[in-house]
Order: C-alpha cells, then sequence, then structure tokens
C-alpha cells in the first residue's frame, strides 16, 4: 500500500521530485525522504536559517519539516517556505544521522546555514550539532511562544489574568526588543506562582541569540511570519498528526503541498514553474539548471516513450550525467563529446546520431539527450520511431527480434571499433602514434596471421 501510494505521488508531481523511502517487512512506512525541485532551489536561495518542526503520528512516527527562515525570506504561501520533509526509521542517533545525511547529499548549500531553530526540547541535539558544525542552534521564537501558551493555559489562572498574560506575549512576540523582552519577564515572574516559575524557562527571554535575527522584523511582518506558521503546523497535525495511518498521513500531505506549494513563491525567486517542463526562462548559469534540465527530460522519457524504451534512454542519461561536453553546434549538425568518444548528431527530427546506440535500437542515445540537455530542451514525440512511442503496444522481444540483424550488428561493431581506433591514432605525438600503431600491427599479425596481409 504504502509503495503504490507513493508511487503514484512521484508520477503526480510536475517536477520530479527526490524521493527516498524504505517500506518494513510488514509492508508498513519506515523511512521516507522527499524534496522537489522548487524545495531544493528555495533552500540554495536562503540556506543561512533552518527552522525544524517535528509532528508526532497516533502510530509512533514523527515527521520533521524543514523550513527557510530568517527577514530575508519573503515567501508567499503556507508551504512556500517548505524545504525537506522526512520521517526517520527510529529517533535515535543512528535514524537521526542518516536522516540529516541524505537532506546534505541532496543540498550541497547545506554548508551555508548558520542558523538553525528548533523547539525546547529538541532532544537530538548532539547528534544535529554533529551534522552541522559550524551552525548555531537556538530555540525557535515560534516554538517559544507555543510552548508559553500552553504553560498559560495548563497553570490554575484566573480568566481575566490569563487573557492578560496571552496578550502580553502576542504583543511581545510581534515587537521582539529587549525592553518588551523584560517587561513581559517582570510581568510572568509577578503573576505565575512562584513554585511554577521553573517550569516557564523564562531565561529564554534574555537570551538575546534568540530573538535577534527575529527582531529585524516589522510589527506586521512578524504577525504575518506566526500566523504562516500556525497554519503550517496546523496543517502538518490535520494531515500526518492526526492520521493514523502513516502512509495515508504522509501521501495526502504531500499531495496538499504539491497543488499549494505556491506559484508565486517561484516567481519571487526569479524562476519559472516547469509547467511545460521547459526551463527556458531559467538563467543558464544558475548552479541548478543542469538538474532541473534532466529531471524534464527524464520526464519527457517516461511520459512519450514505452516502458522498455524509456529505461534504455535513462541508461544513457546516466552517462551524460557523468560526463559531457558540446565541443560544437550548429544549425545542422551538432558535435558532442562524452570521455573519449565523439559523435555526429543530426538534431532534425528524427533526430540520429552515428553512435552504435542509435543506429542499432533507432533510440535518442547519451549523444542525442547531450544536445537536448545543453541546449535546455527535452523529448518530443517526432524524435524517435512509431514503435517506441508510449502509444505503441509491442514489446521489448519484439521490437528487437524485428529490427535485429547479425549482419548490421557485426558492421556496427567494427564500424565503432574502427572509427575510436582512429581517433586514438590520429589525436597523439608522432612517438605515441608509431608505438599504437606498432602494437596495433602486432595484435593484427598474431589474430588473423602475418601470412595476410592485413591492411591498417
Amino acid at each position: 500500500m504504502a509503495l503504490t501510494m507513493l508511487t503514484e505521488l512521484f508520477i503526480e508531481d510536475p517536477s520530479p521530485p527526490m524521493l527516498l523511502y524504505q517500506v518494513s517487512e510488514t509492508a508498513k512506512l519506515d523511512t521516507l525522504n522527499y524534496q522537489s525541485y522548487f524545495m531544493q532551489d528555495i533552500f540554495a536561495h536562503f540556506p543561512d536559517i533552518l527552522f525544524i518542526h517535528r509532528t508526532y503520528n497516533p502510530m509512533g512516527k514523527v515527521l520533521y519539516t524543514f523550513l527557510v527562515d530568517g527577514p530575508q525570506v519573503q515567501l508567499e504561501g503556507h508551504f512556500a517556505r517548505t524545504v525537506y520533509f522526512a520521517i526517520p526509521a527510529k529517533e535515535d542517533a543512528e535514524g537521526l544521522t542518516q536522516m540529516f545525511q541524505i537532506f546534505k547529499m541532496f543540498n550541497p548549500a547545506w554548508e551555508k546555514v548558520c542558523t538553525i531553530l528548533v523547539d525546547p526540547y529538541f532532544f537530538p541535539l548532539p547528534t544535529l550539532a554533529m551534522e552541522f558544525p559550524t551552525a548555531e542552534i537556538l530555540p525557535s521564537a515560534f516554538h517559544i511562544c507555543k510552548f508559553l501558551q500552553g504553560k498559560f493555559y495548563q497553570l490554575s489562572l484566573e480568566q481575566p489574568v490569563k487573557q492578560v498574560l496571552l496578550t502580553a506575549l502576542q504583543s511581545t512576540m510581534c515587537s521582539a526588543t529587549a525592553g518588551n523582552l523584560r517587561k513581559l519577564y517582570a510581568l510572568l515572574s509577578n503573576c505565575i506562582p512562584p513554585d511554577q516559575l521553573t517550569k516557564l524557562h523564562l531565561y529564554w527571554l534574555l537570551n538575546d541569540r534568540i530573538w535577534l535575527a527575529h527582531r529585524r522584523r516589522s510589527q506586521a511582518e512578524s504577525s504575518h511570519y506566526f500566523q504562516g506558521l500556525e497554519v503550517t503546523t496546523r496543517i502538518l497535525s490535520q494531515f500526518f498528526g492526526t492520521t493514523p495511518s502513516v502512509e495515508q498521513g504522509i501521501t495526502s500531505l504531500l499531495r496538499f503541498v504539491q497543488q499549494h506549494s505556491g506559484d508565486k513563491a517561484i516567481f519571487s525567486l526569479g524562476l519559472s514553474p516547469q509547467s511545460n517542463c521547459a526551463p527556458s526562462d531559467v538563467s543558464p548559469h544558475s548552479p541548478k539548471v543542469e538538474q532541473l534540465v534532466e529531471a524534464c527530460i527524464q520526464h519527457s522519457l517516461r511520459t512519450i516513450c514505452t516502458e522498455p524504451a524509456a529505461q534504455l534512454c535513462l541508461g544513457e542519461l546516466a552517462v551524460v550525467q557523468k560526463s559531457v561536453q558540446l565541443i560544437g553546434s550548429g544549425s545542422e549538425k551538432v558535435n558532442v563529446q562524452i570521455l573519449e568518444d565523439t559523435h555526429r548528431v543530426q538534431p532534425q527530427p528524427p533526430a540520429s546520431c552515428n553512435c552504435y546506440f542509435n543506429q542499432a535500437f533507432h533510440l535518442p542515445c547519451r549523444h542525442i539527450l547531450a544536445m537536448l540537455s545543453a541546449r535546455h530542451q527535452v523529448l518530443q514525440p517526432n524524435m524517435l520511431p512509431p514503435q517506441w512511442t508510449a502509444d505503441s503496444a509491442a514489446s521489448l522481444d519484439d521490437i528487437l527480434g524485428s529490427k535485429w540483424s547479425e549482419t548490421l550488428d557485426k558492421h556496427l561493431a567494427v564500424a565503432l571499433l574502427t572509427e575510436q581506433v582512429g581517433q586514438l591514432l590520429q589525436h597523439c605525438s608522432q612517438e605515441e602514434f608509431e608505438l599504437r600503431y606498432s602494437t596495433l600491427r602486432e595484435l593484427a599479425d598474431i589474430w588473423i596471421g602475418p601470412y595476410e596481409q592485413v591492411q591498417l
């Protein structure tokens, strides 16, 4: 059940997310790490302050929600500042270490995190400090406010006194100057019974480091900030914190986030939403453009091609992601170099290449995919033969069986090897040429025999 729902969620996402999850032997969701490319870009733009919120599920699982924070983050939408979701296997050192390390693997900008805001009872502090050694870990103003509100309701206070304290807390949070914090500290010291004061941890109000960044917001911005977090945390509790099924809760939550992730947030960053999977408006100098383009190409392959064709092409794309260089581009032909191989690509539909893969299967090879990636384009239906399109019902065996020819296979293999050897002989010094030629001559004589003259 968990596998089915999460797979459907992956397909429905307009920009393919980075999704890692593990299902236990009982078919229950054990771990989850989720981040869309929009989330990753937002974190890359605002990595300085990270806000972490925990939501507990009735089944004992905990959802960790990561948000960007700070007065410079001006994003509209309740989940616009959300950059990561994770469910660790257990809330122990091993489970949390794995969760934080996967987050860092997804987000190279983690090294720029200067401050991490957590709830006051965030017990995994040693693990967090070990994984983010250069970041300062502080209680968040929002969590302190929620903690004090809860304590006011728990204490046996008269209604007028309780109302005064709640009003004072709200006004102080919206204008957290040193003077206002001291006034709130004095008010609580006078109104709360002495035996209860130690449970309120009032020293947080006098810790200037907690309030320094928050103090840079205006009163209106602070009010908007707290209201936004209040709505966000309530939605998290509604979907994940009150649903007995962990799988159903996280799937419903992520679907809600997909639908309400806020295009406004993307536009405010100067990015273009990927409704058509063609990020032509994205700056080509952005460090994330390549990943966005490759994600769009993957999406187009899965959408246009049959499953066997998509799997073959995704294998080719994996090579492109490791090493690719566009060494020449024209309107009619494109020279693409991957590692040591150089091939000629004909970009006009149906696209073709002189490599073995394209000649044998008539599918977009690594060189065609590299050309699309370099030009920030995606695969189009007219770039592959009809038998490979998603509407075709033919199986992989039928297609390969009808097209395979032993003679053609040998011819292509020989042609490919000849071209590679020729490239090695052409691009070397005179001394290297003599050595390589004599080695090739010796191999030919051993293989065929010196009695049969073979021209090299």
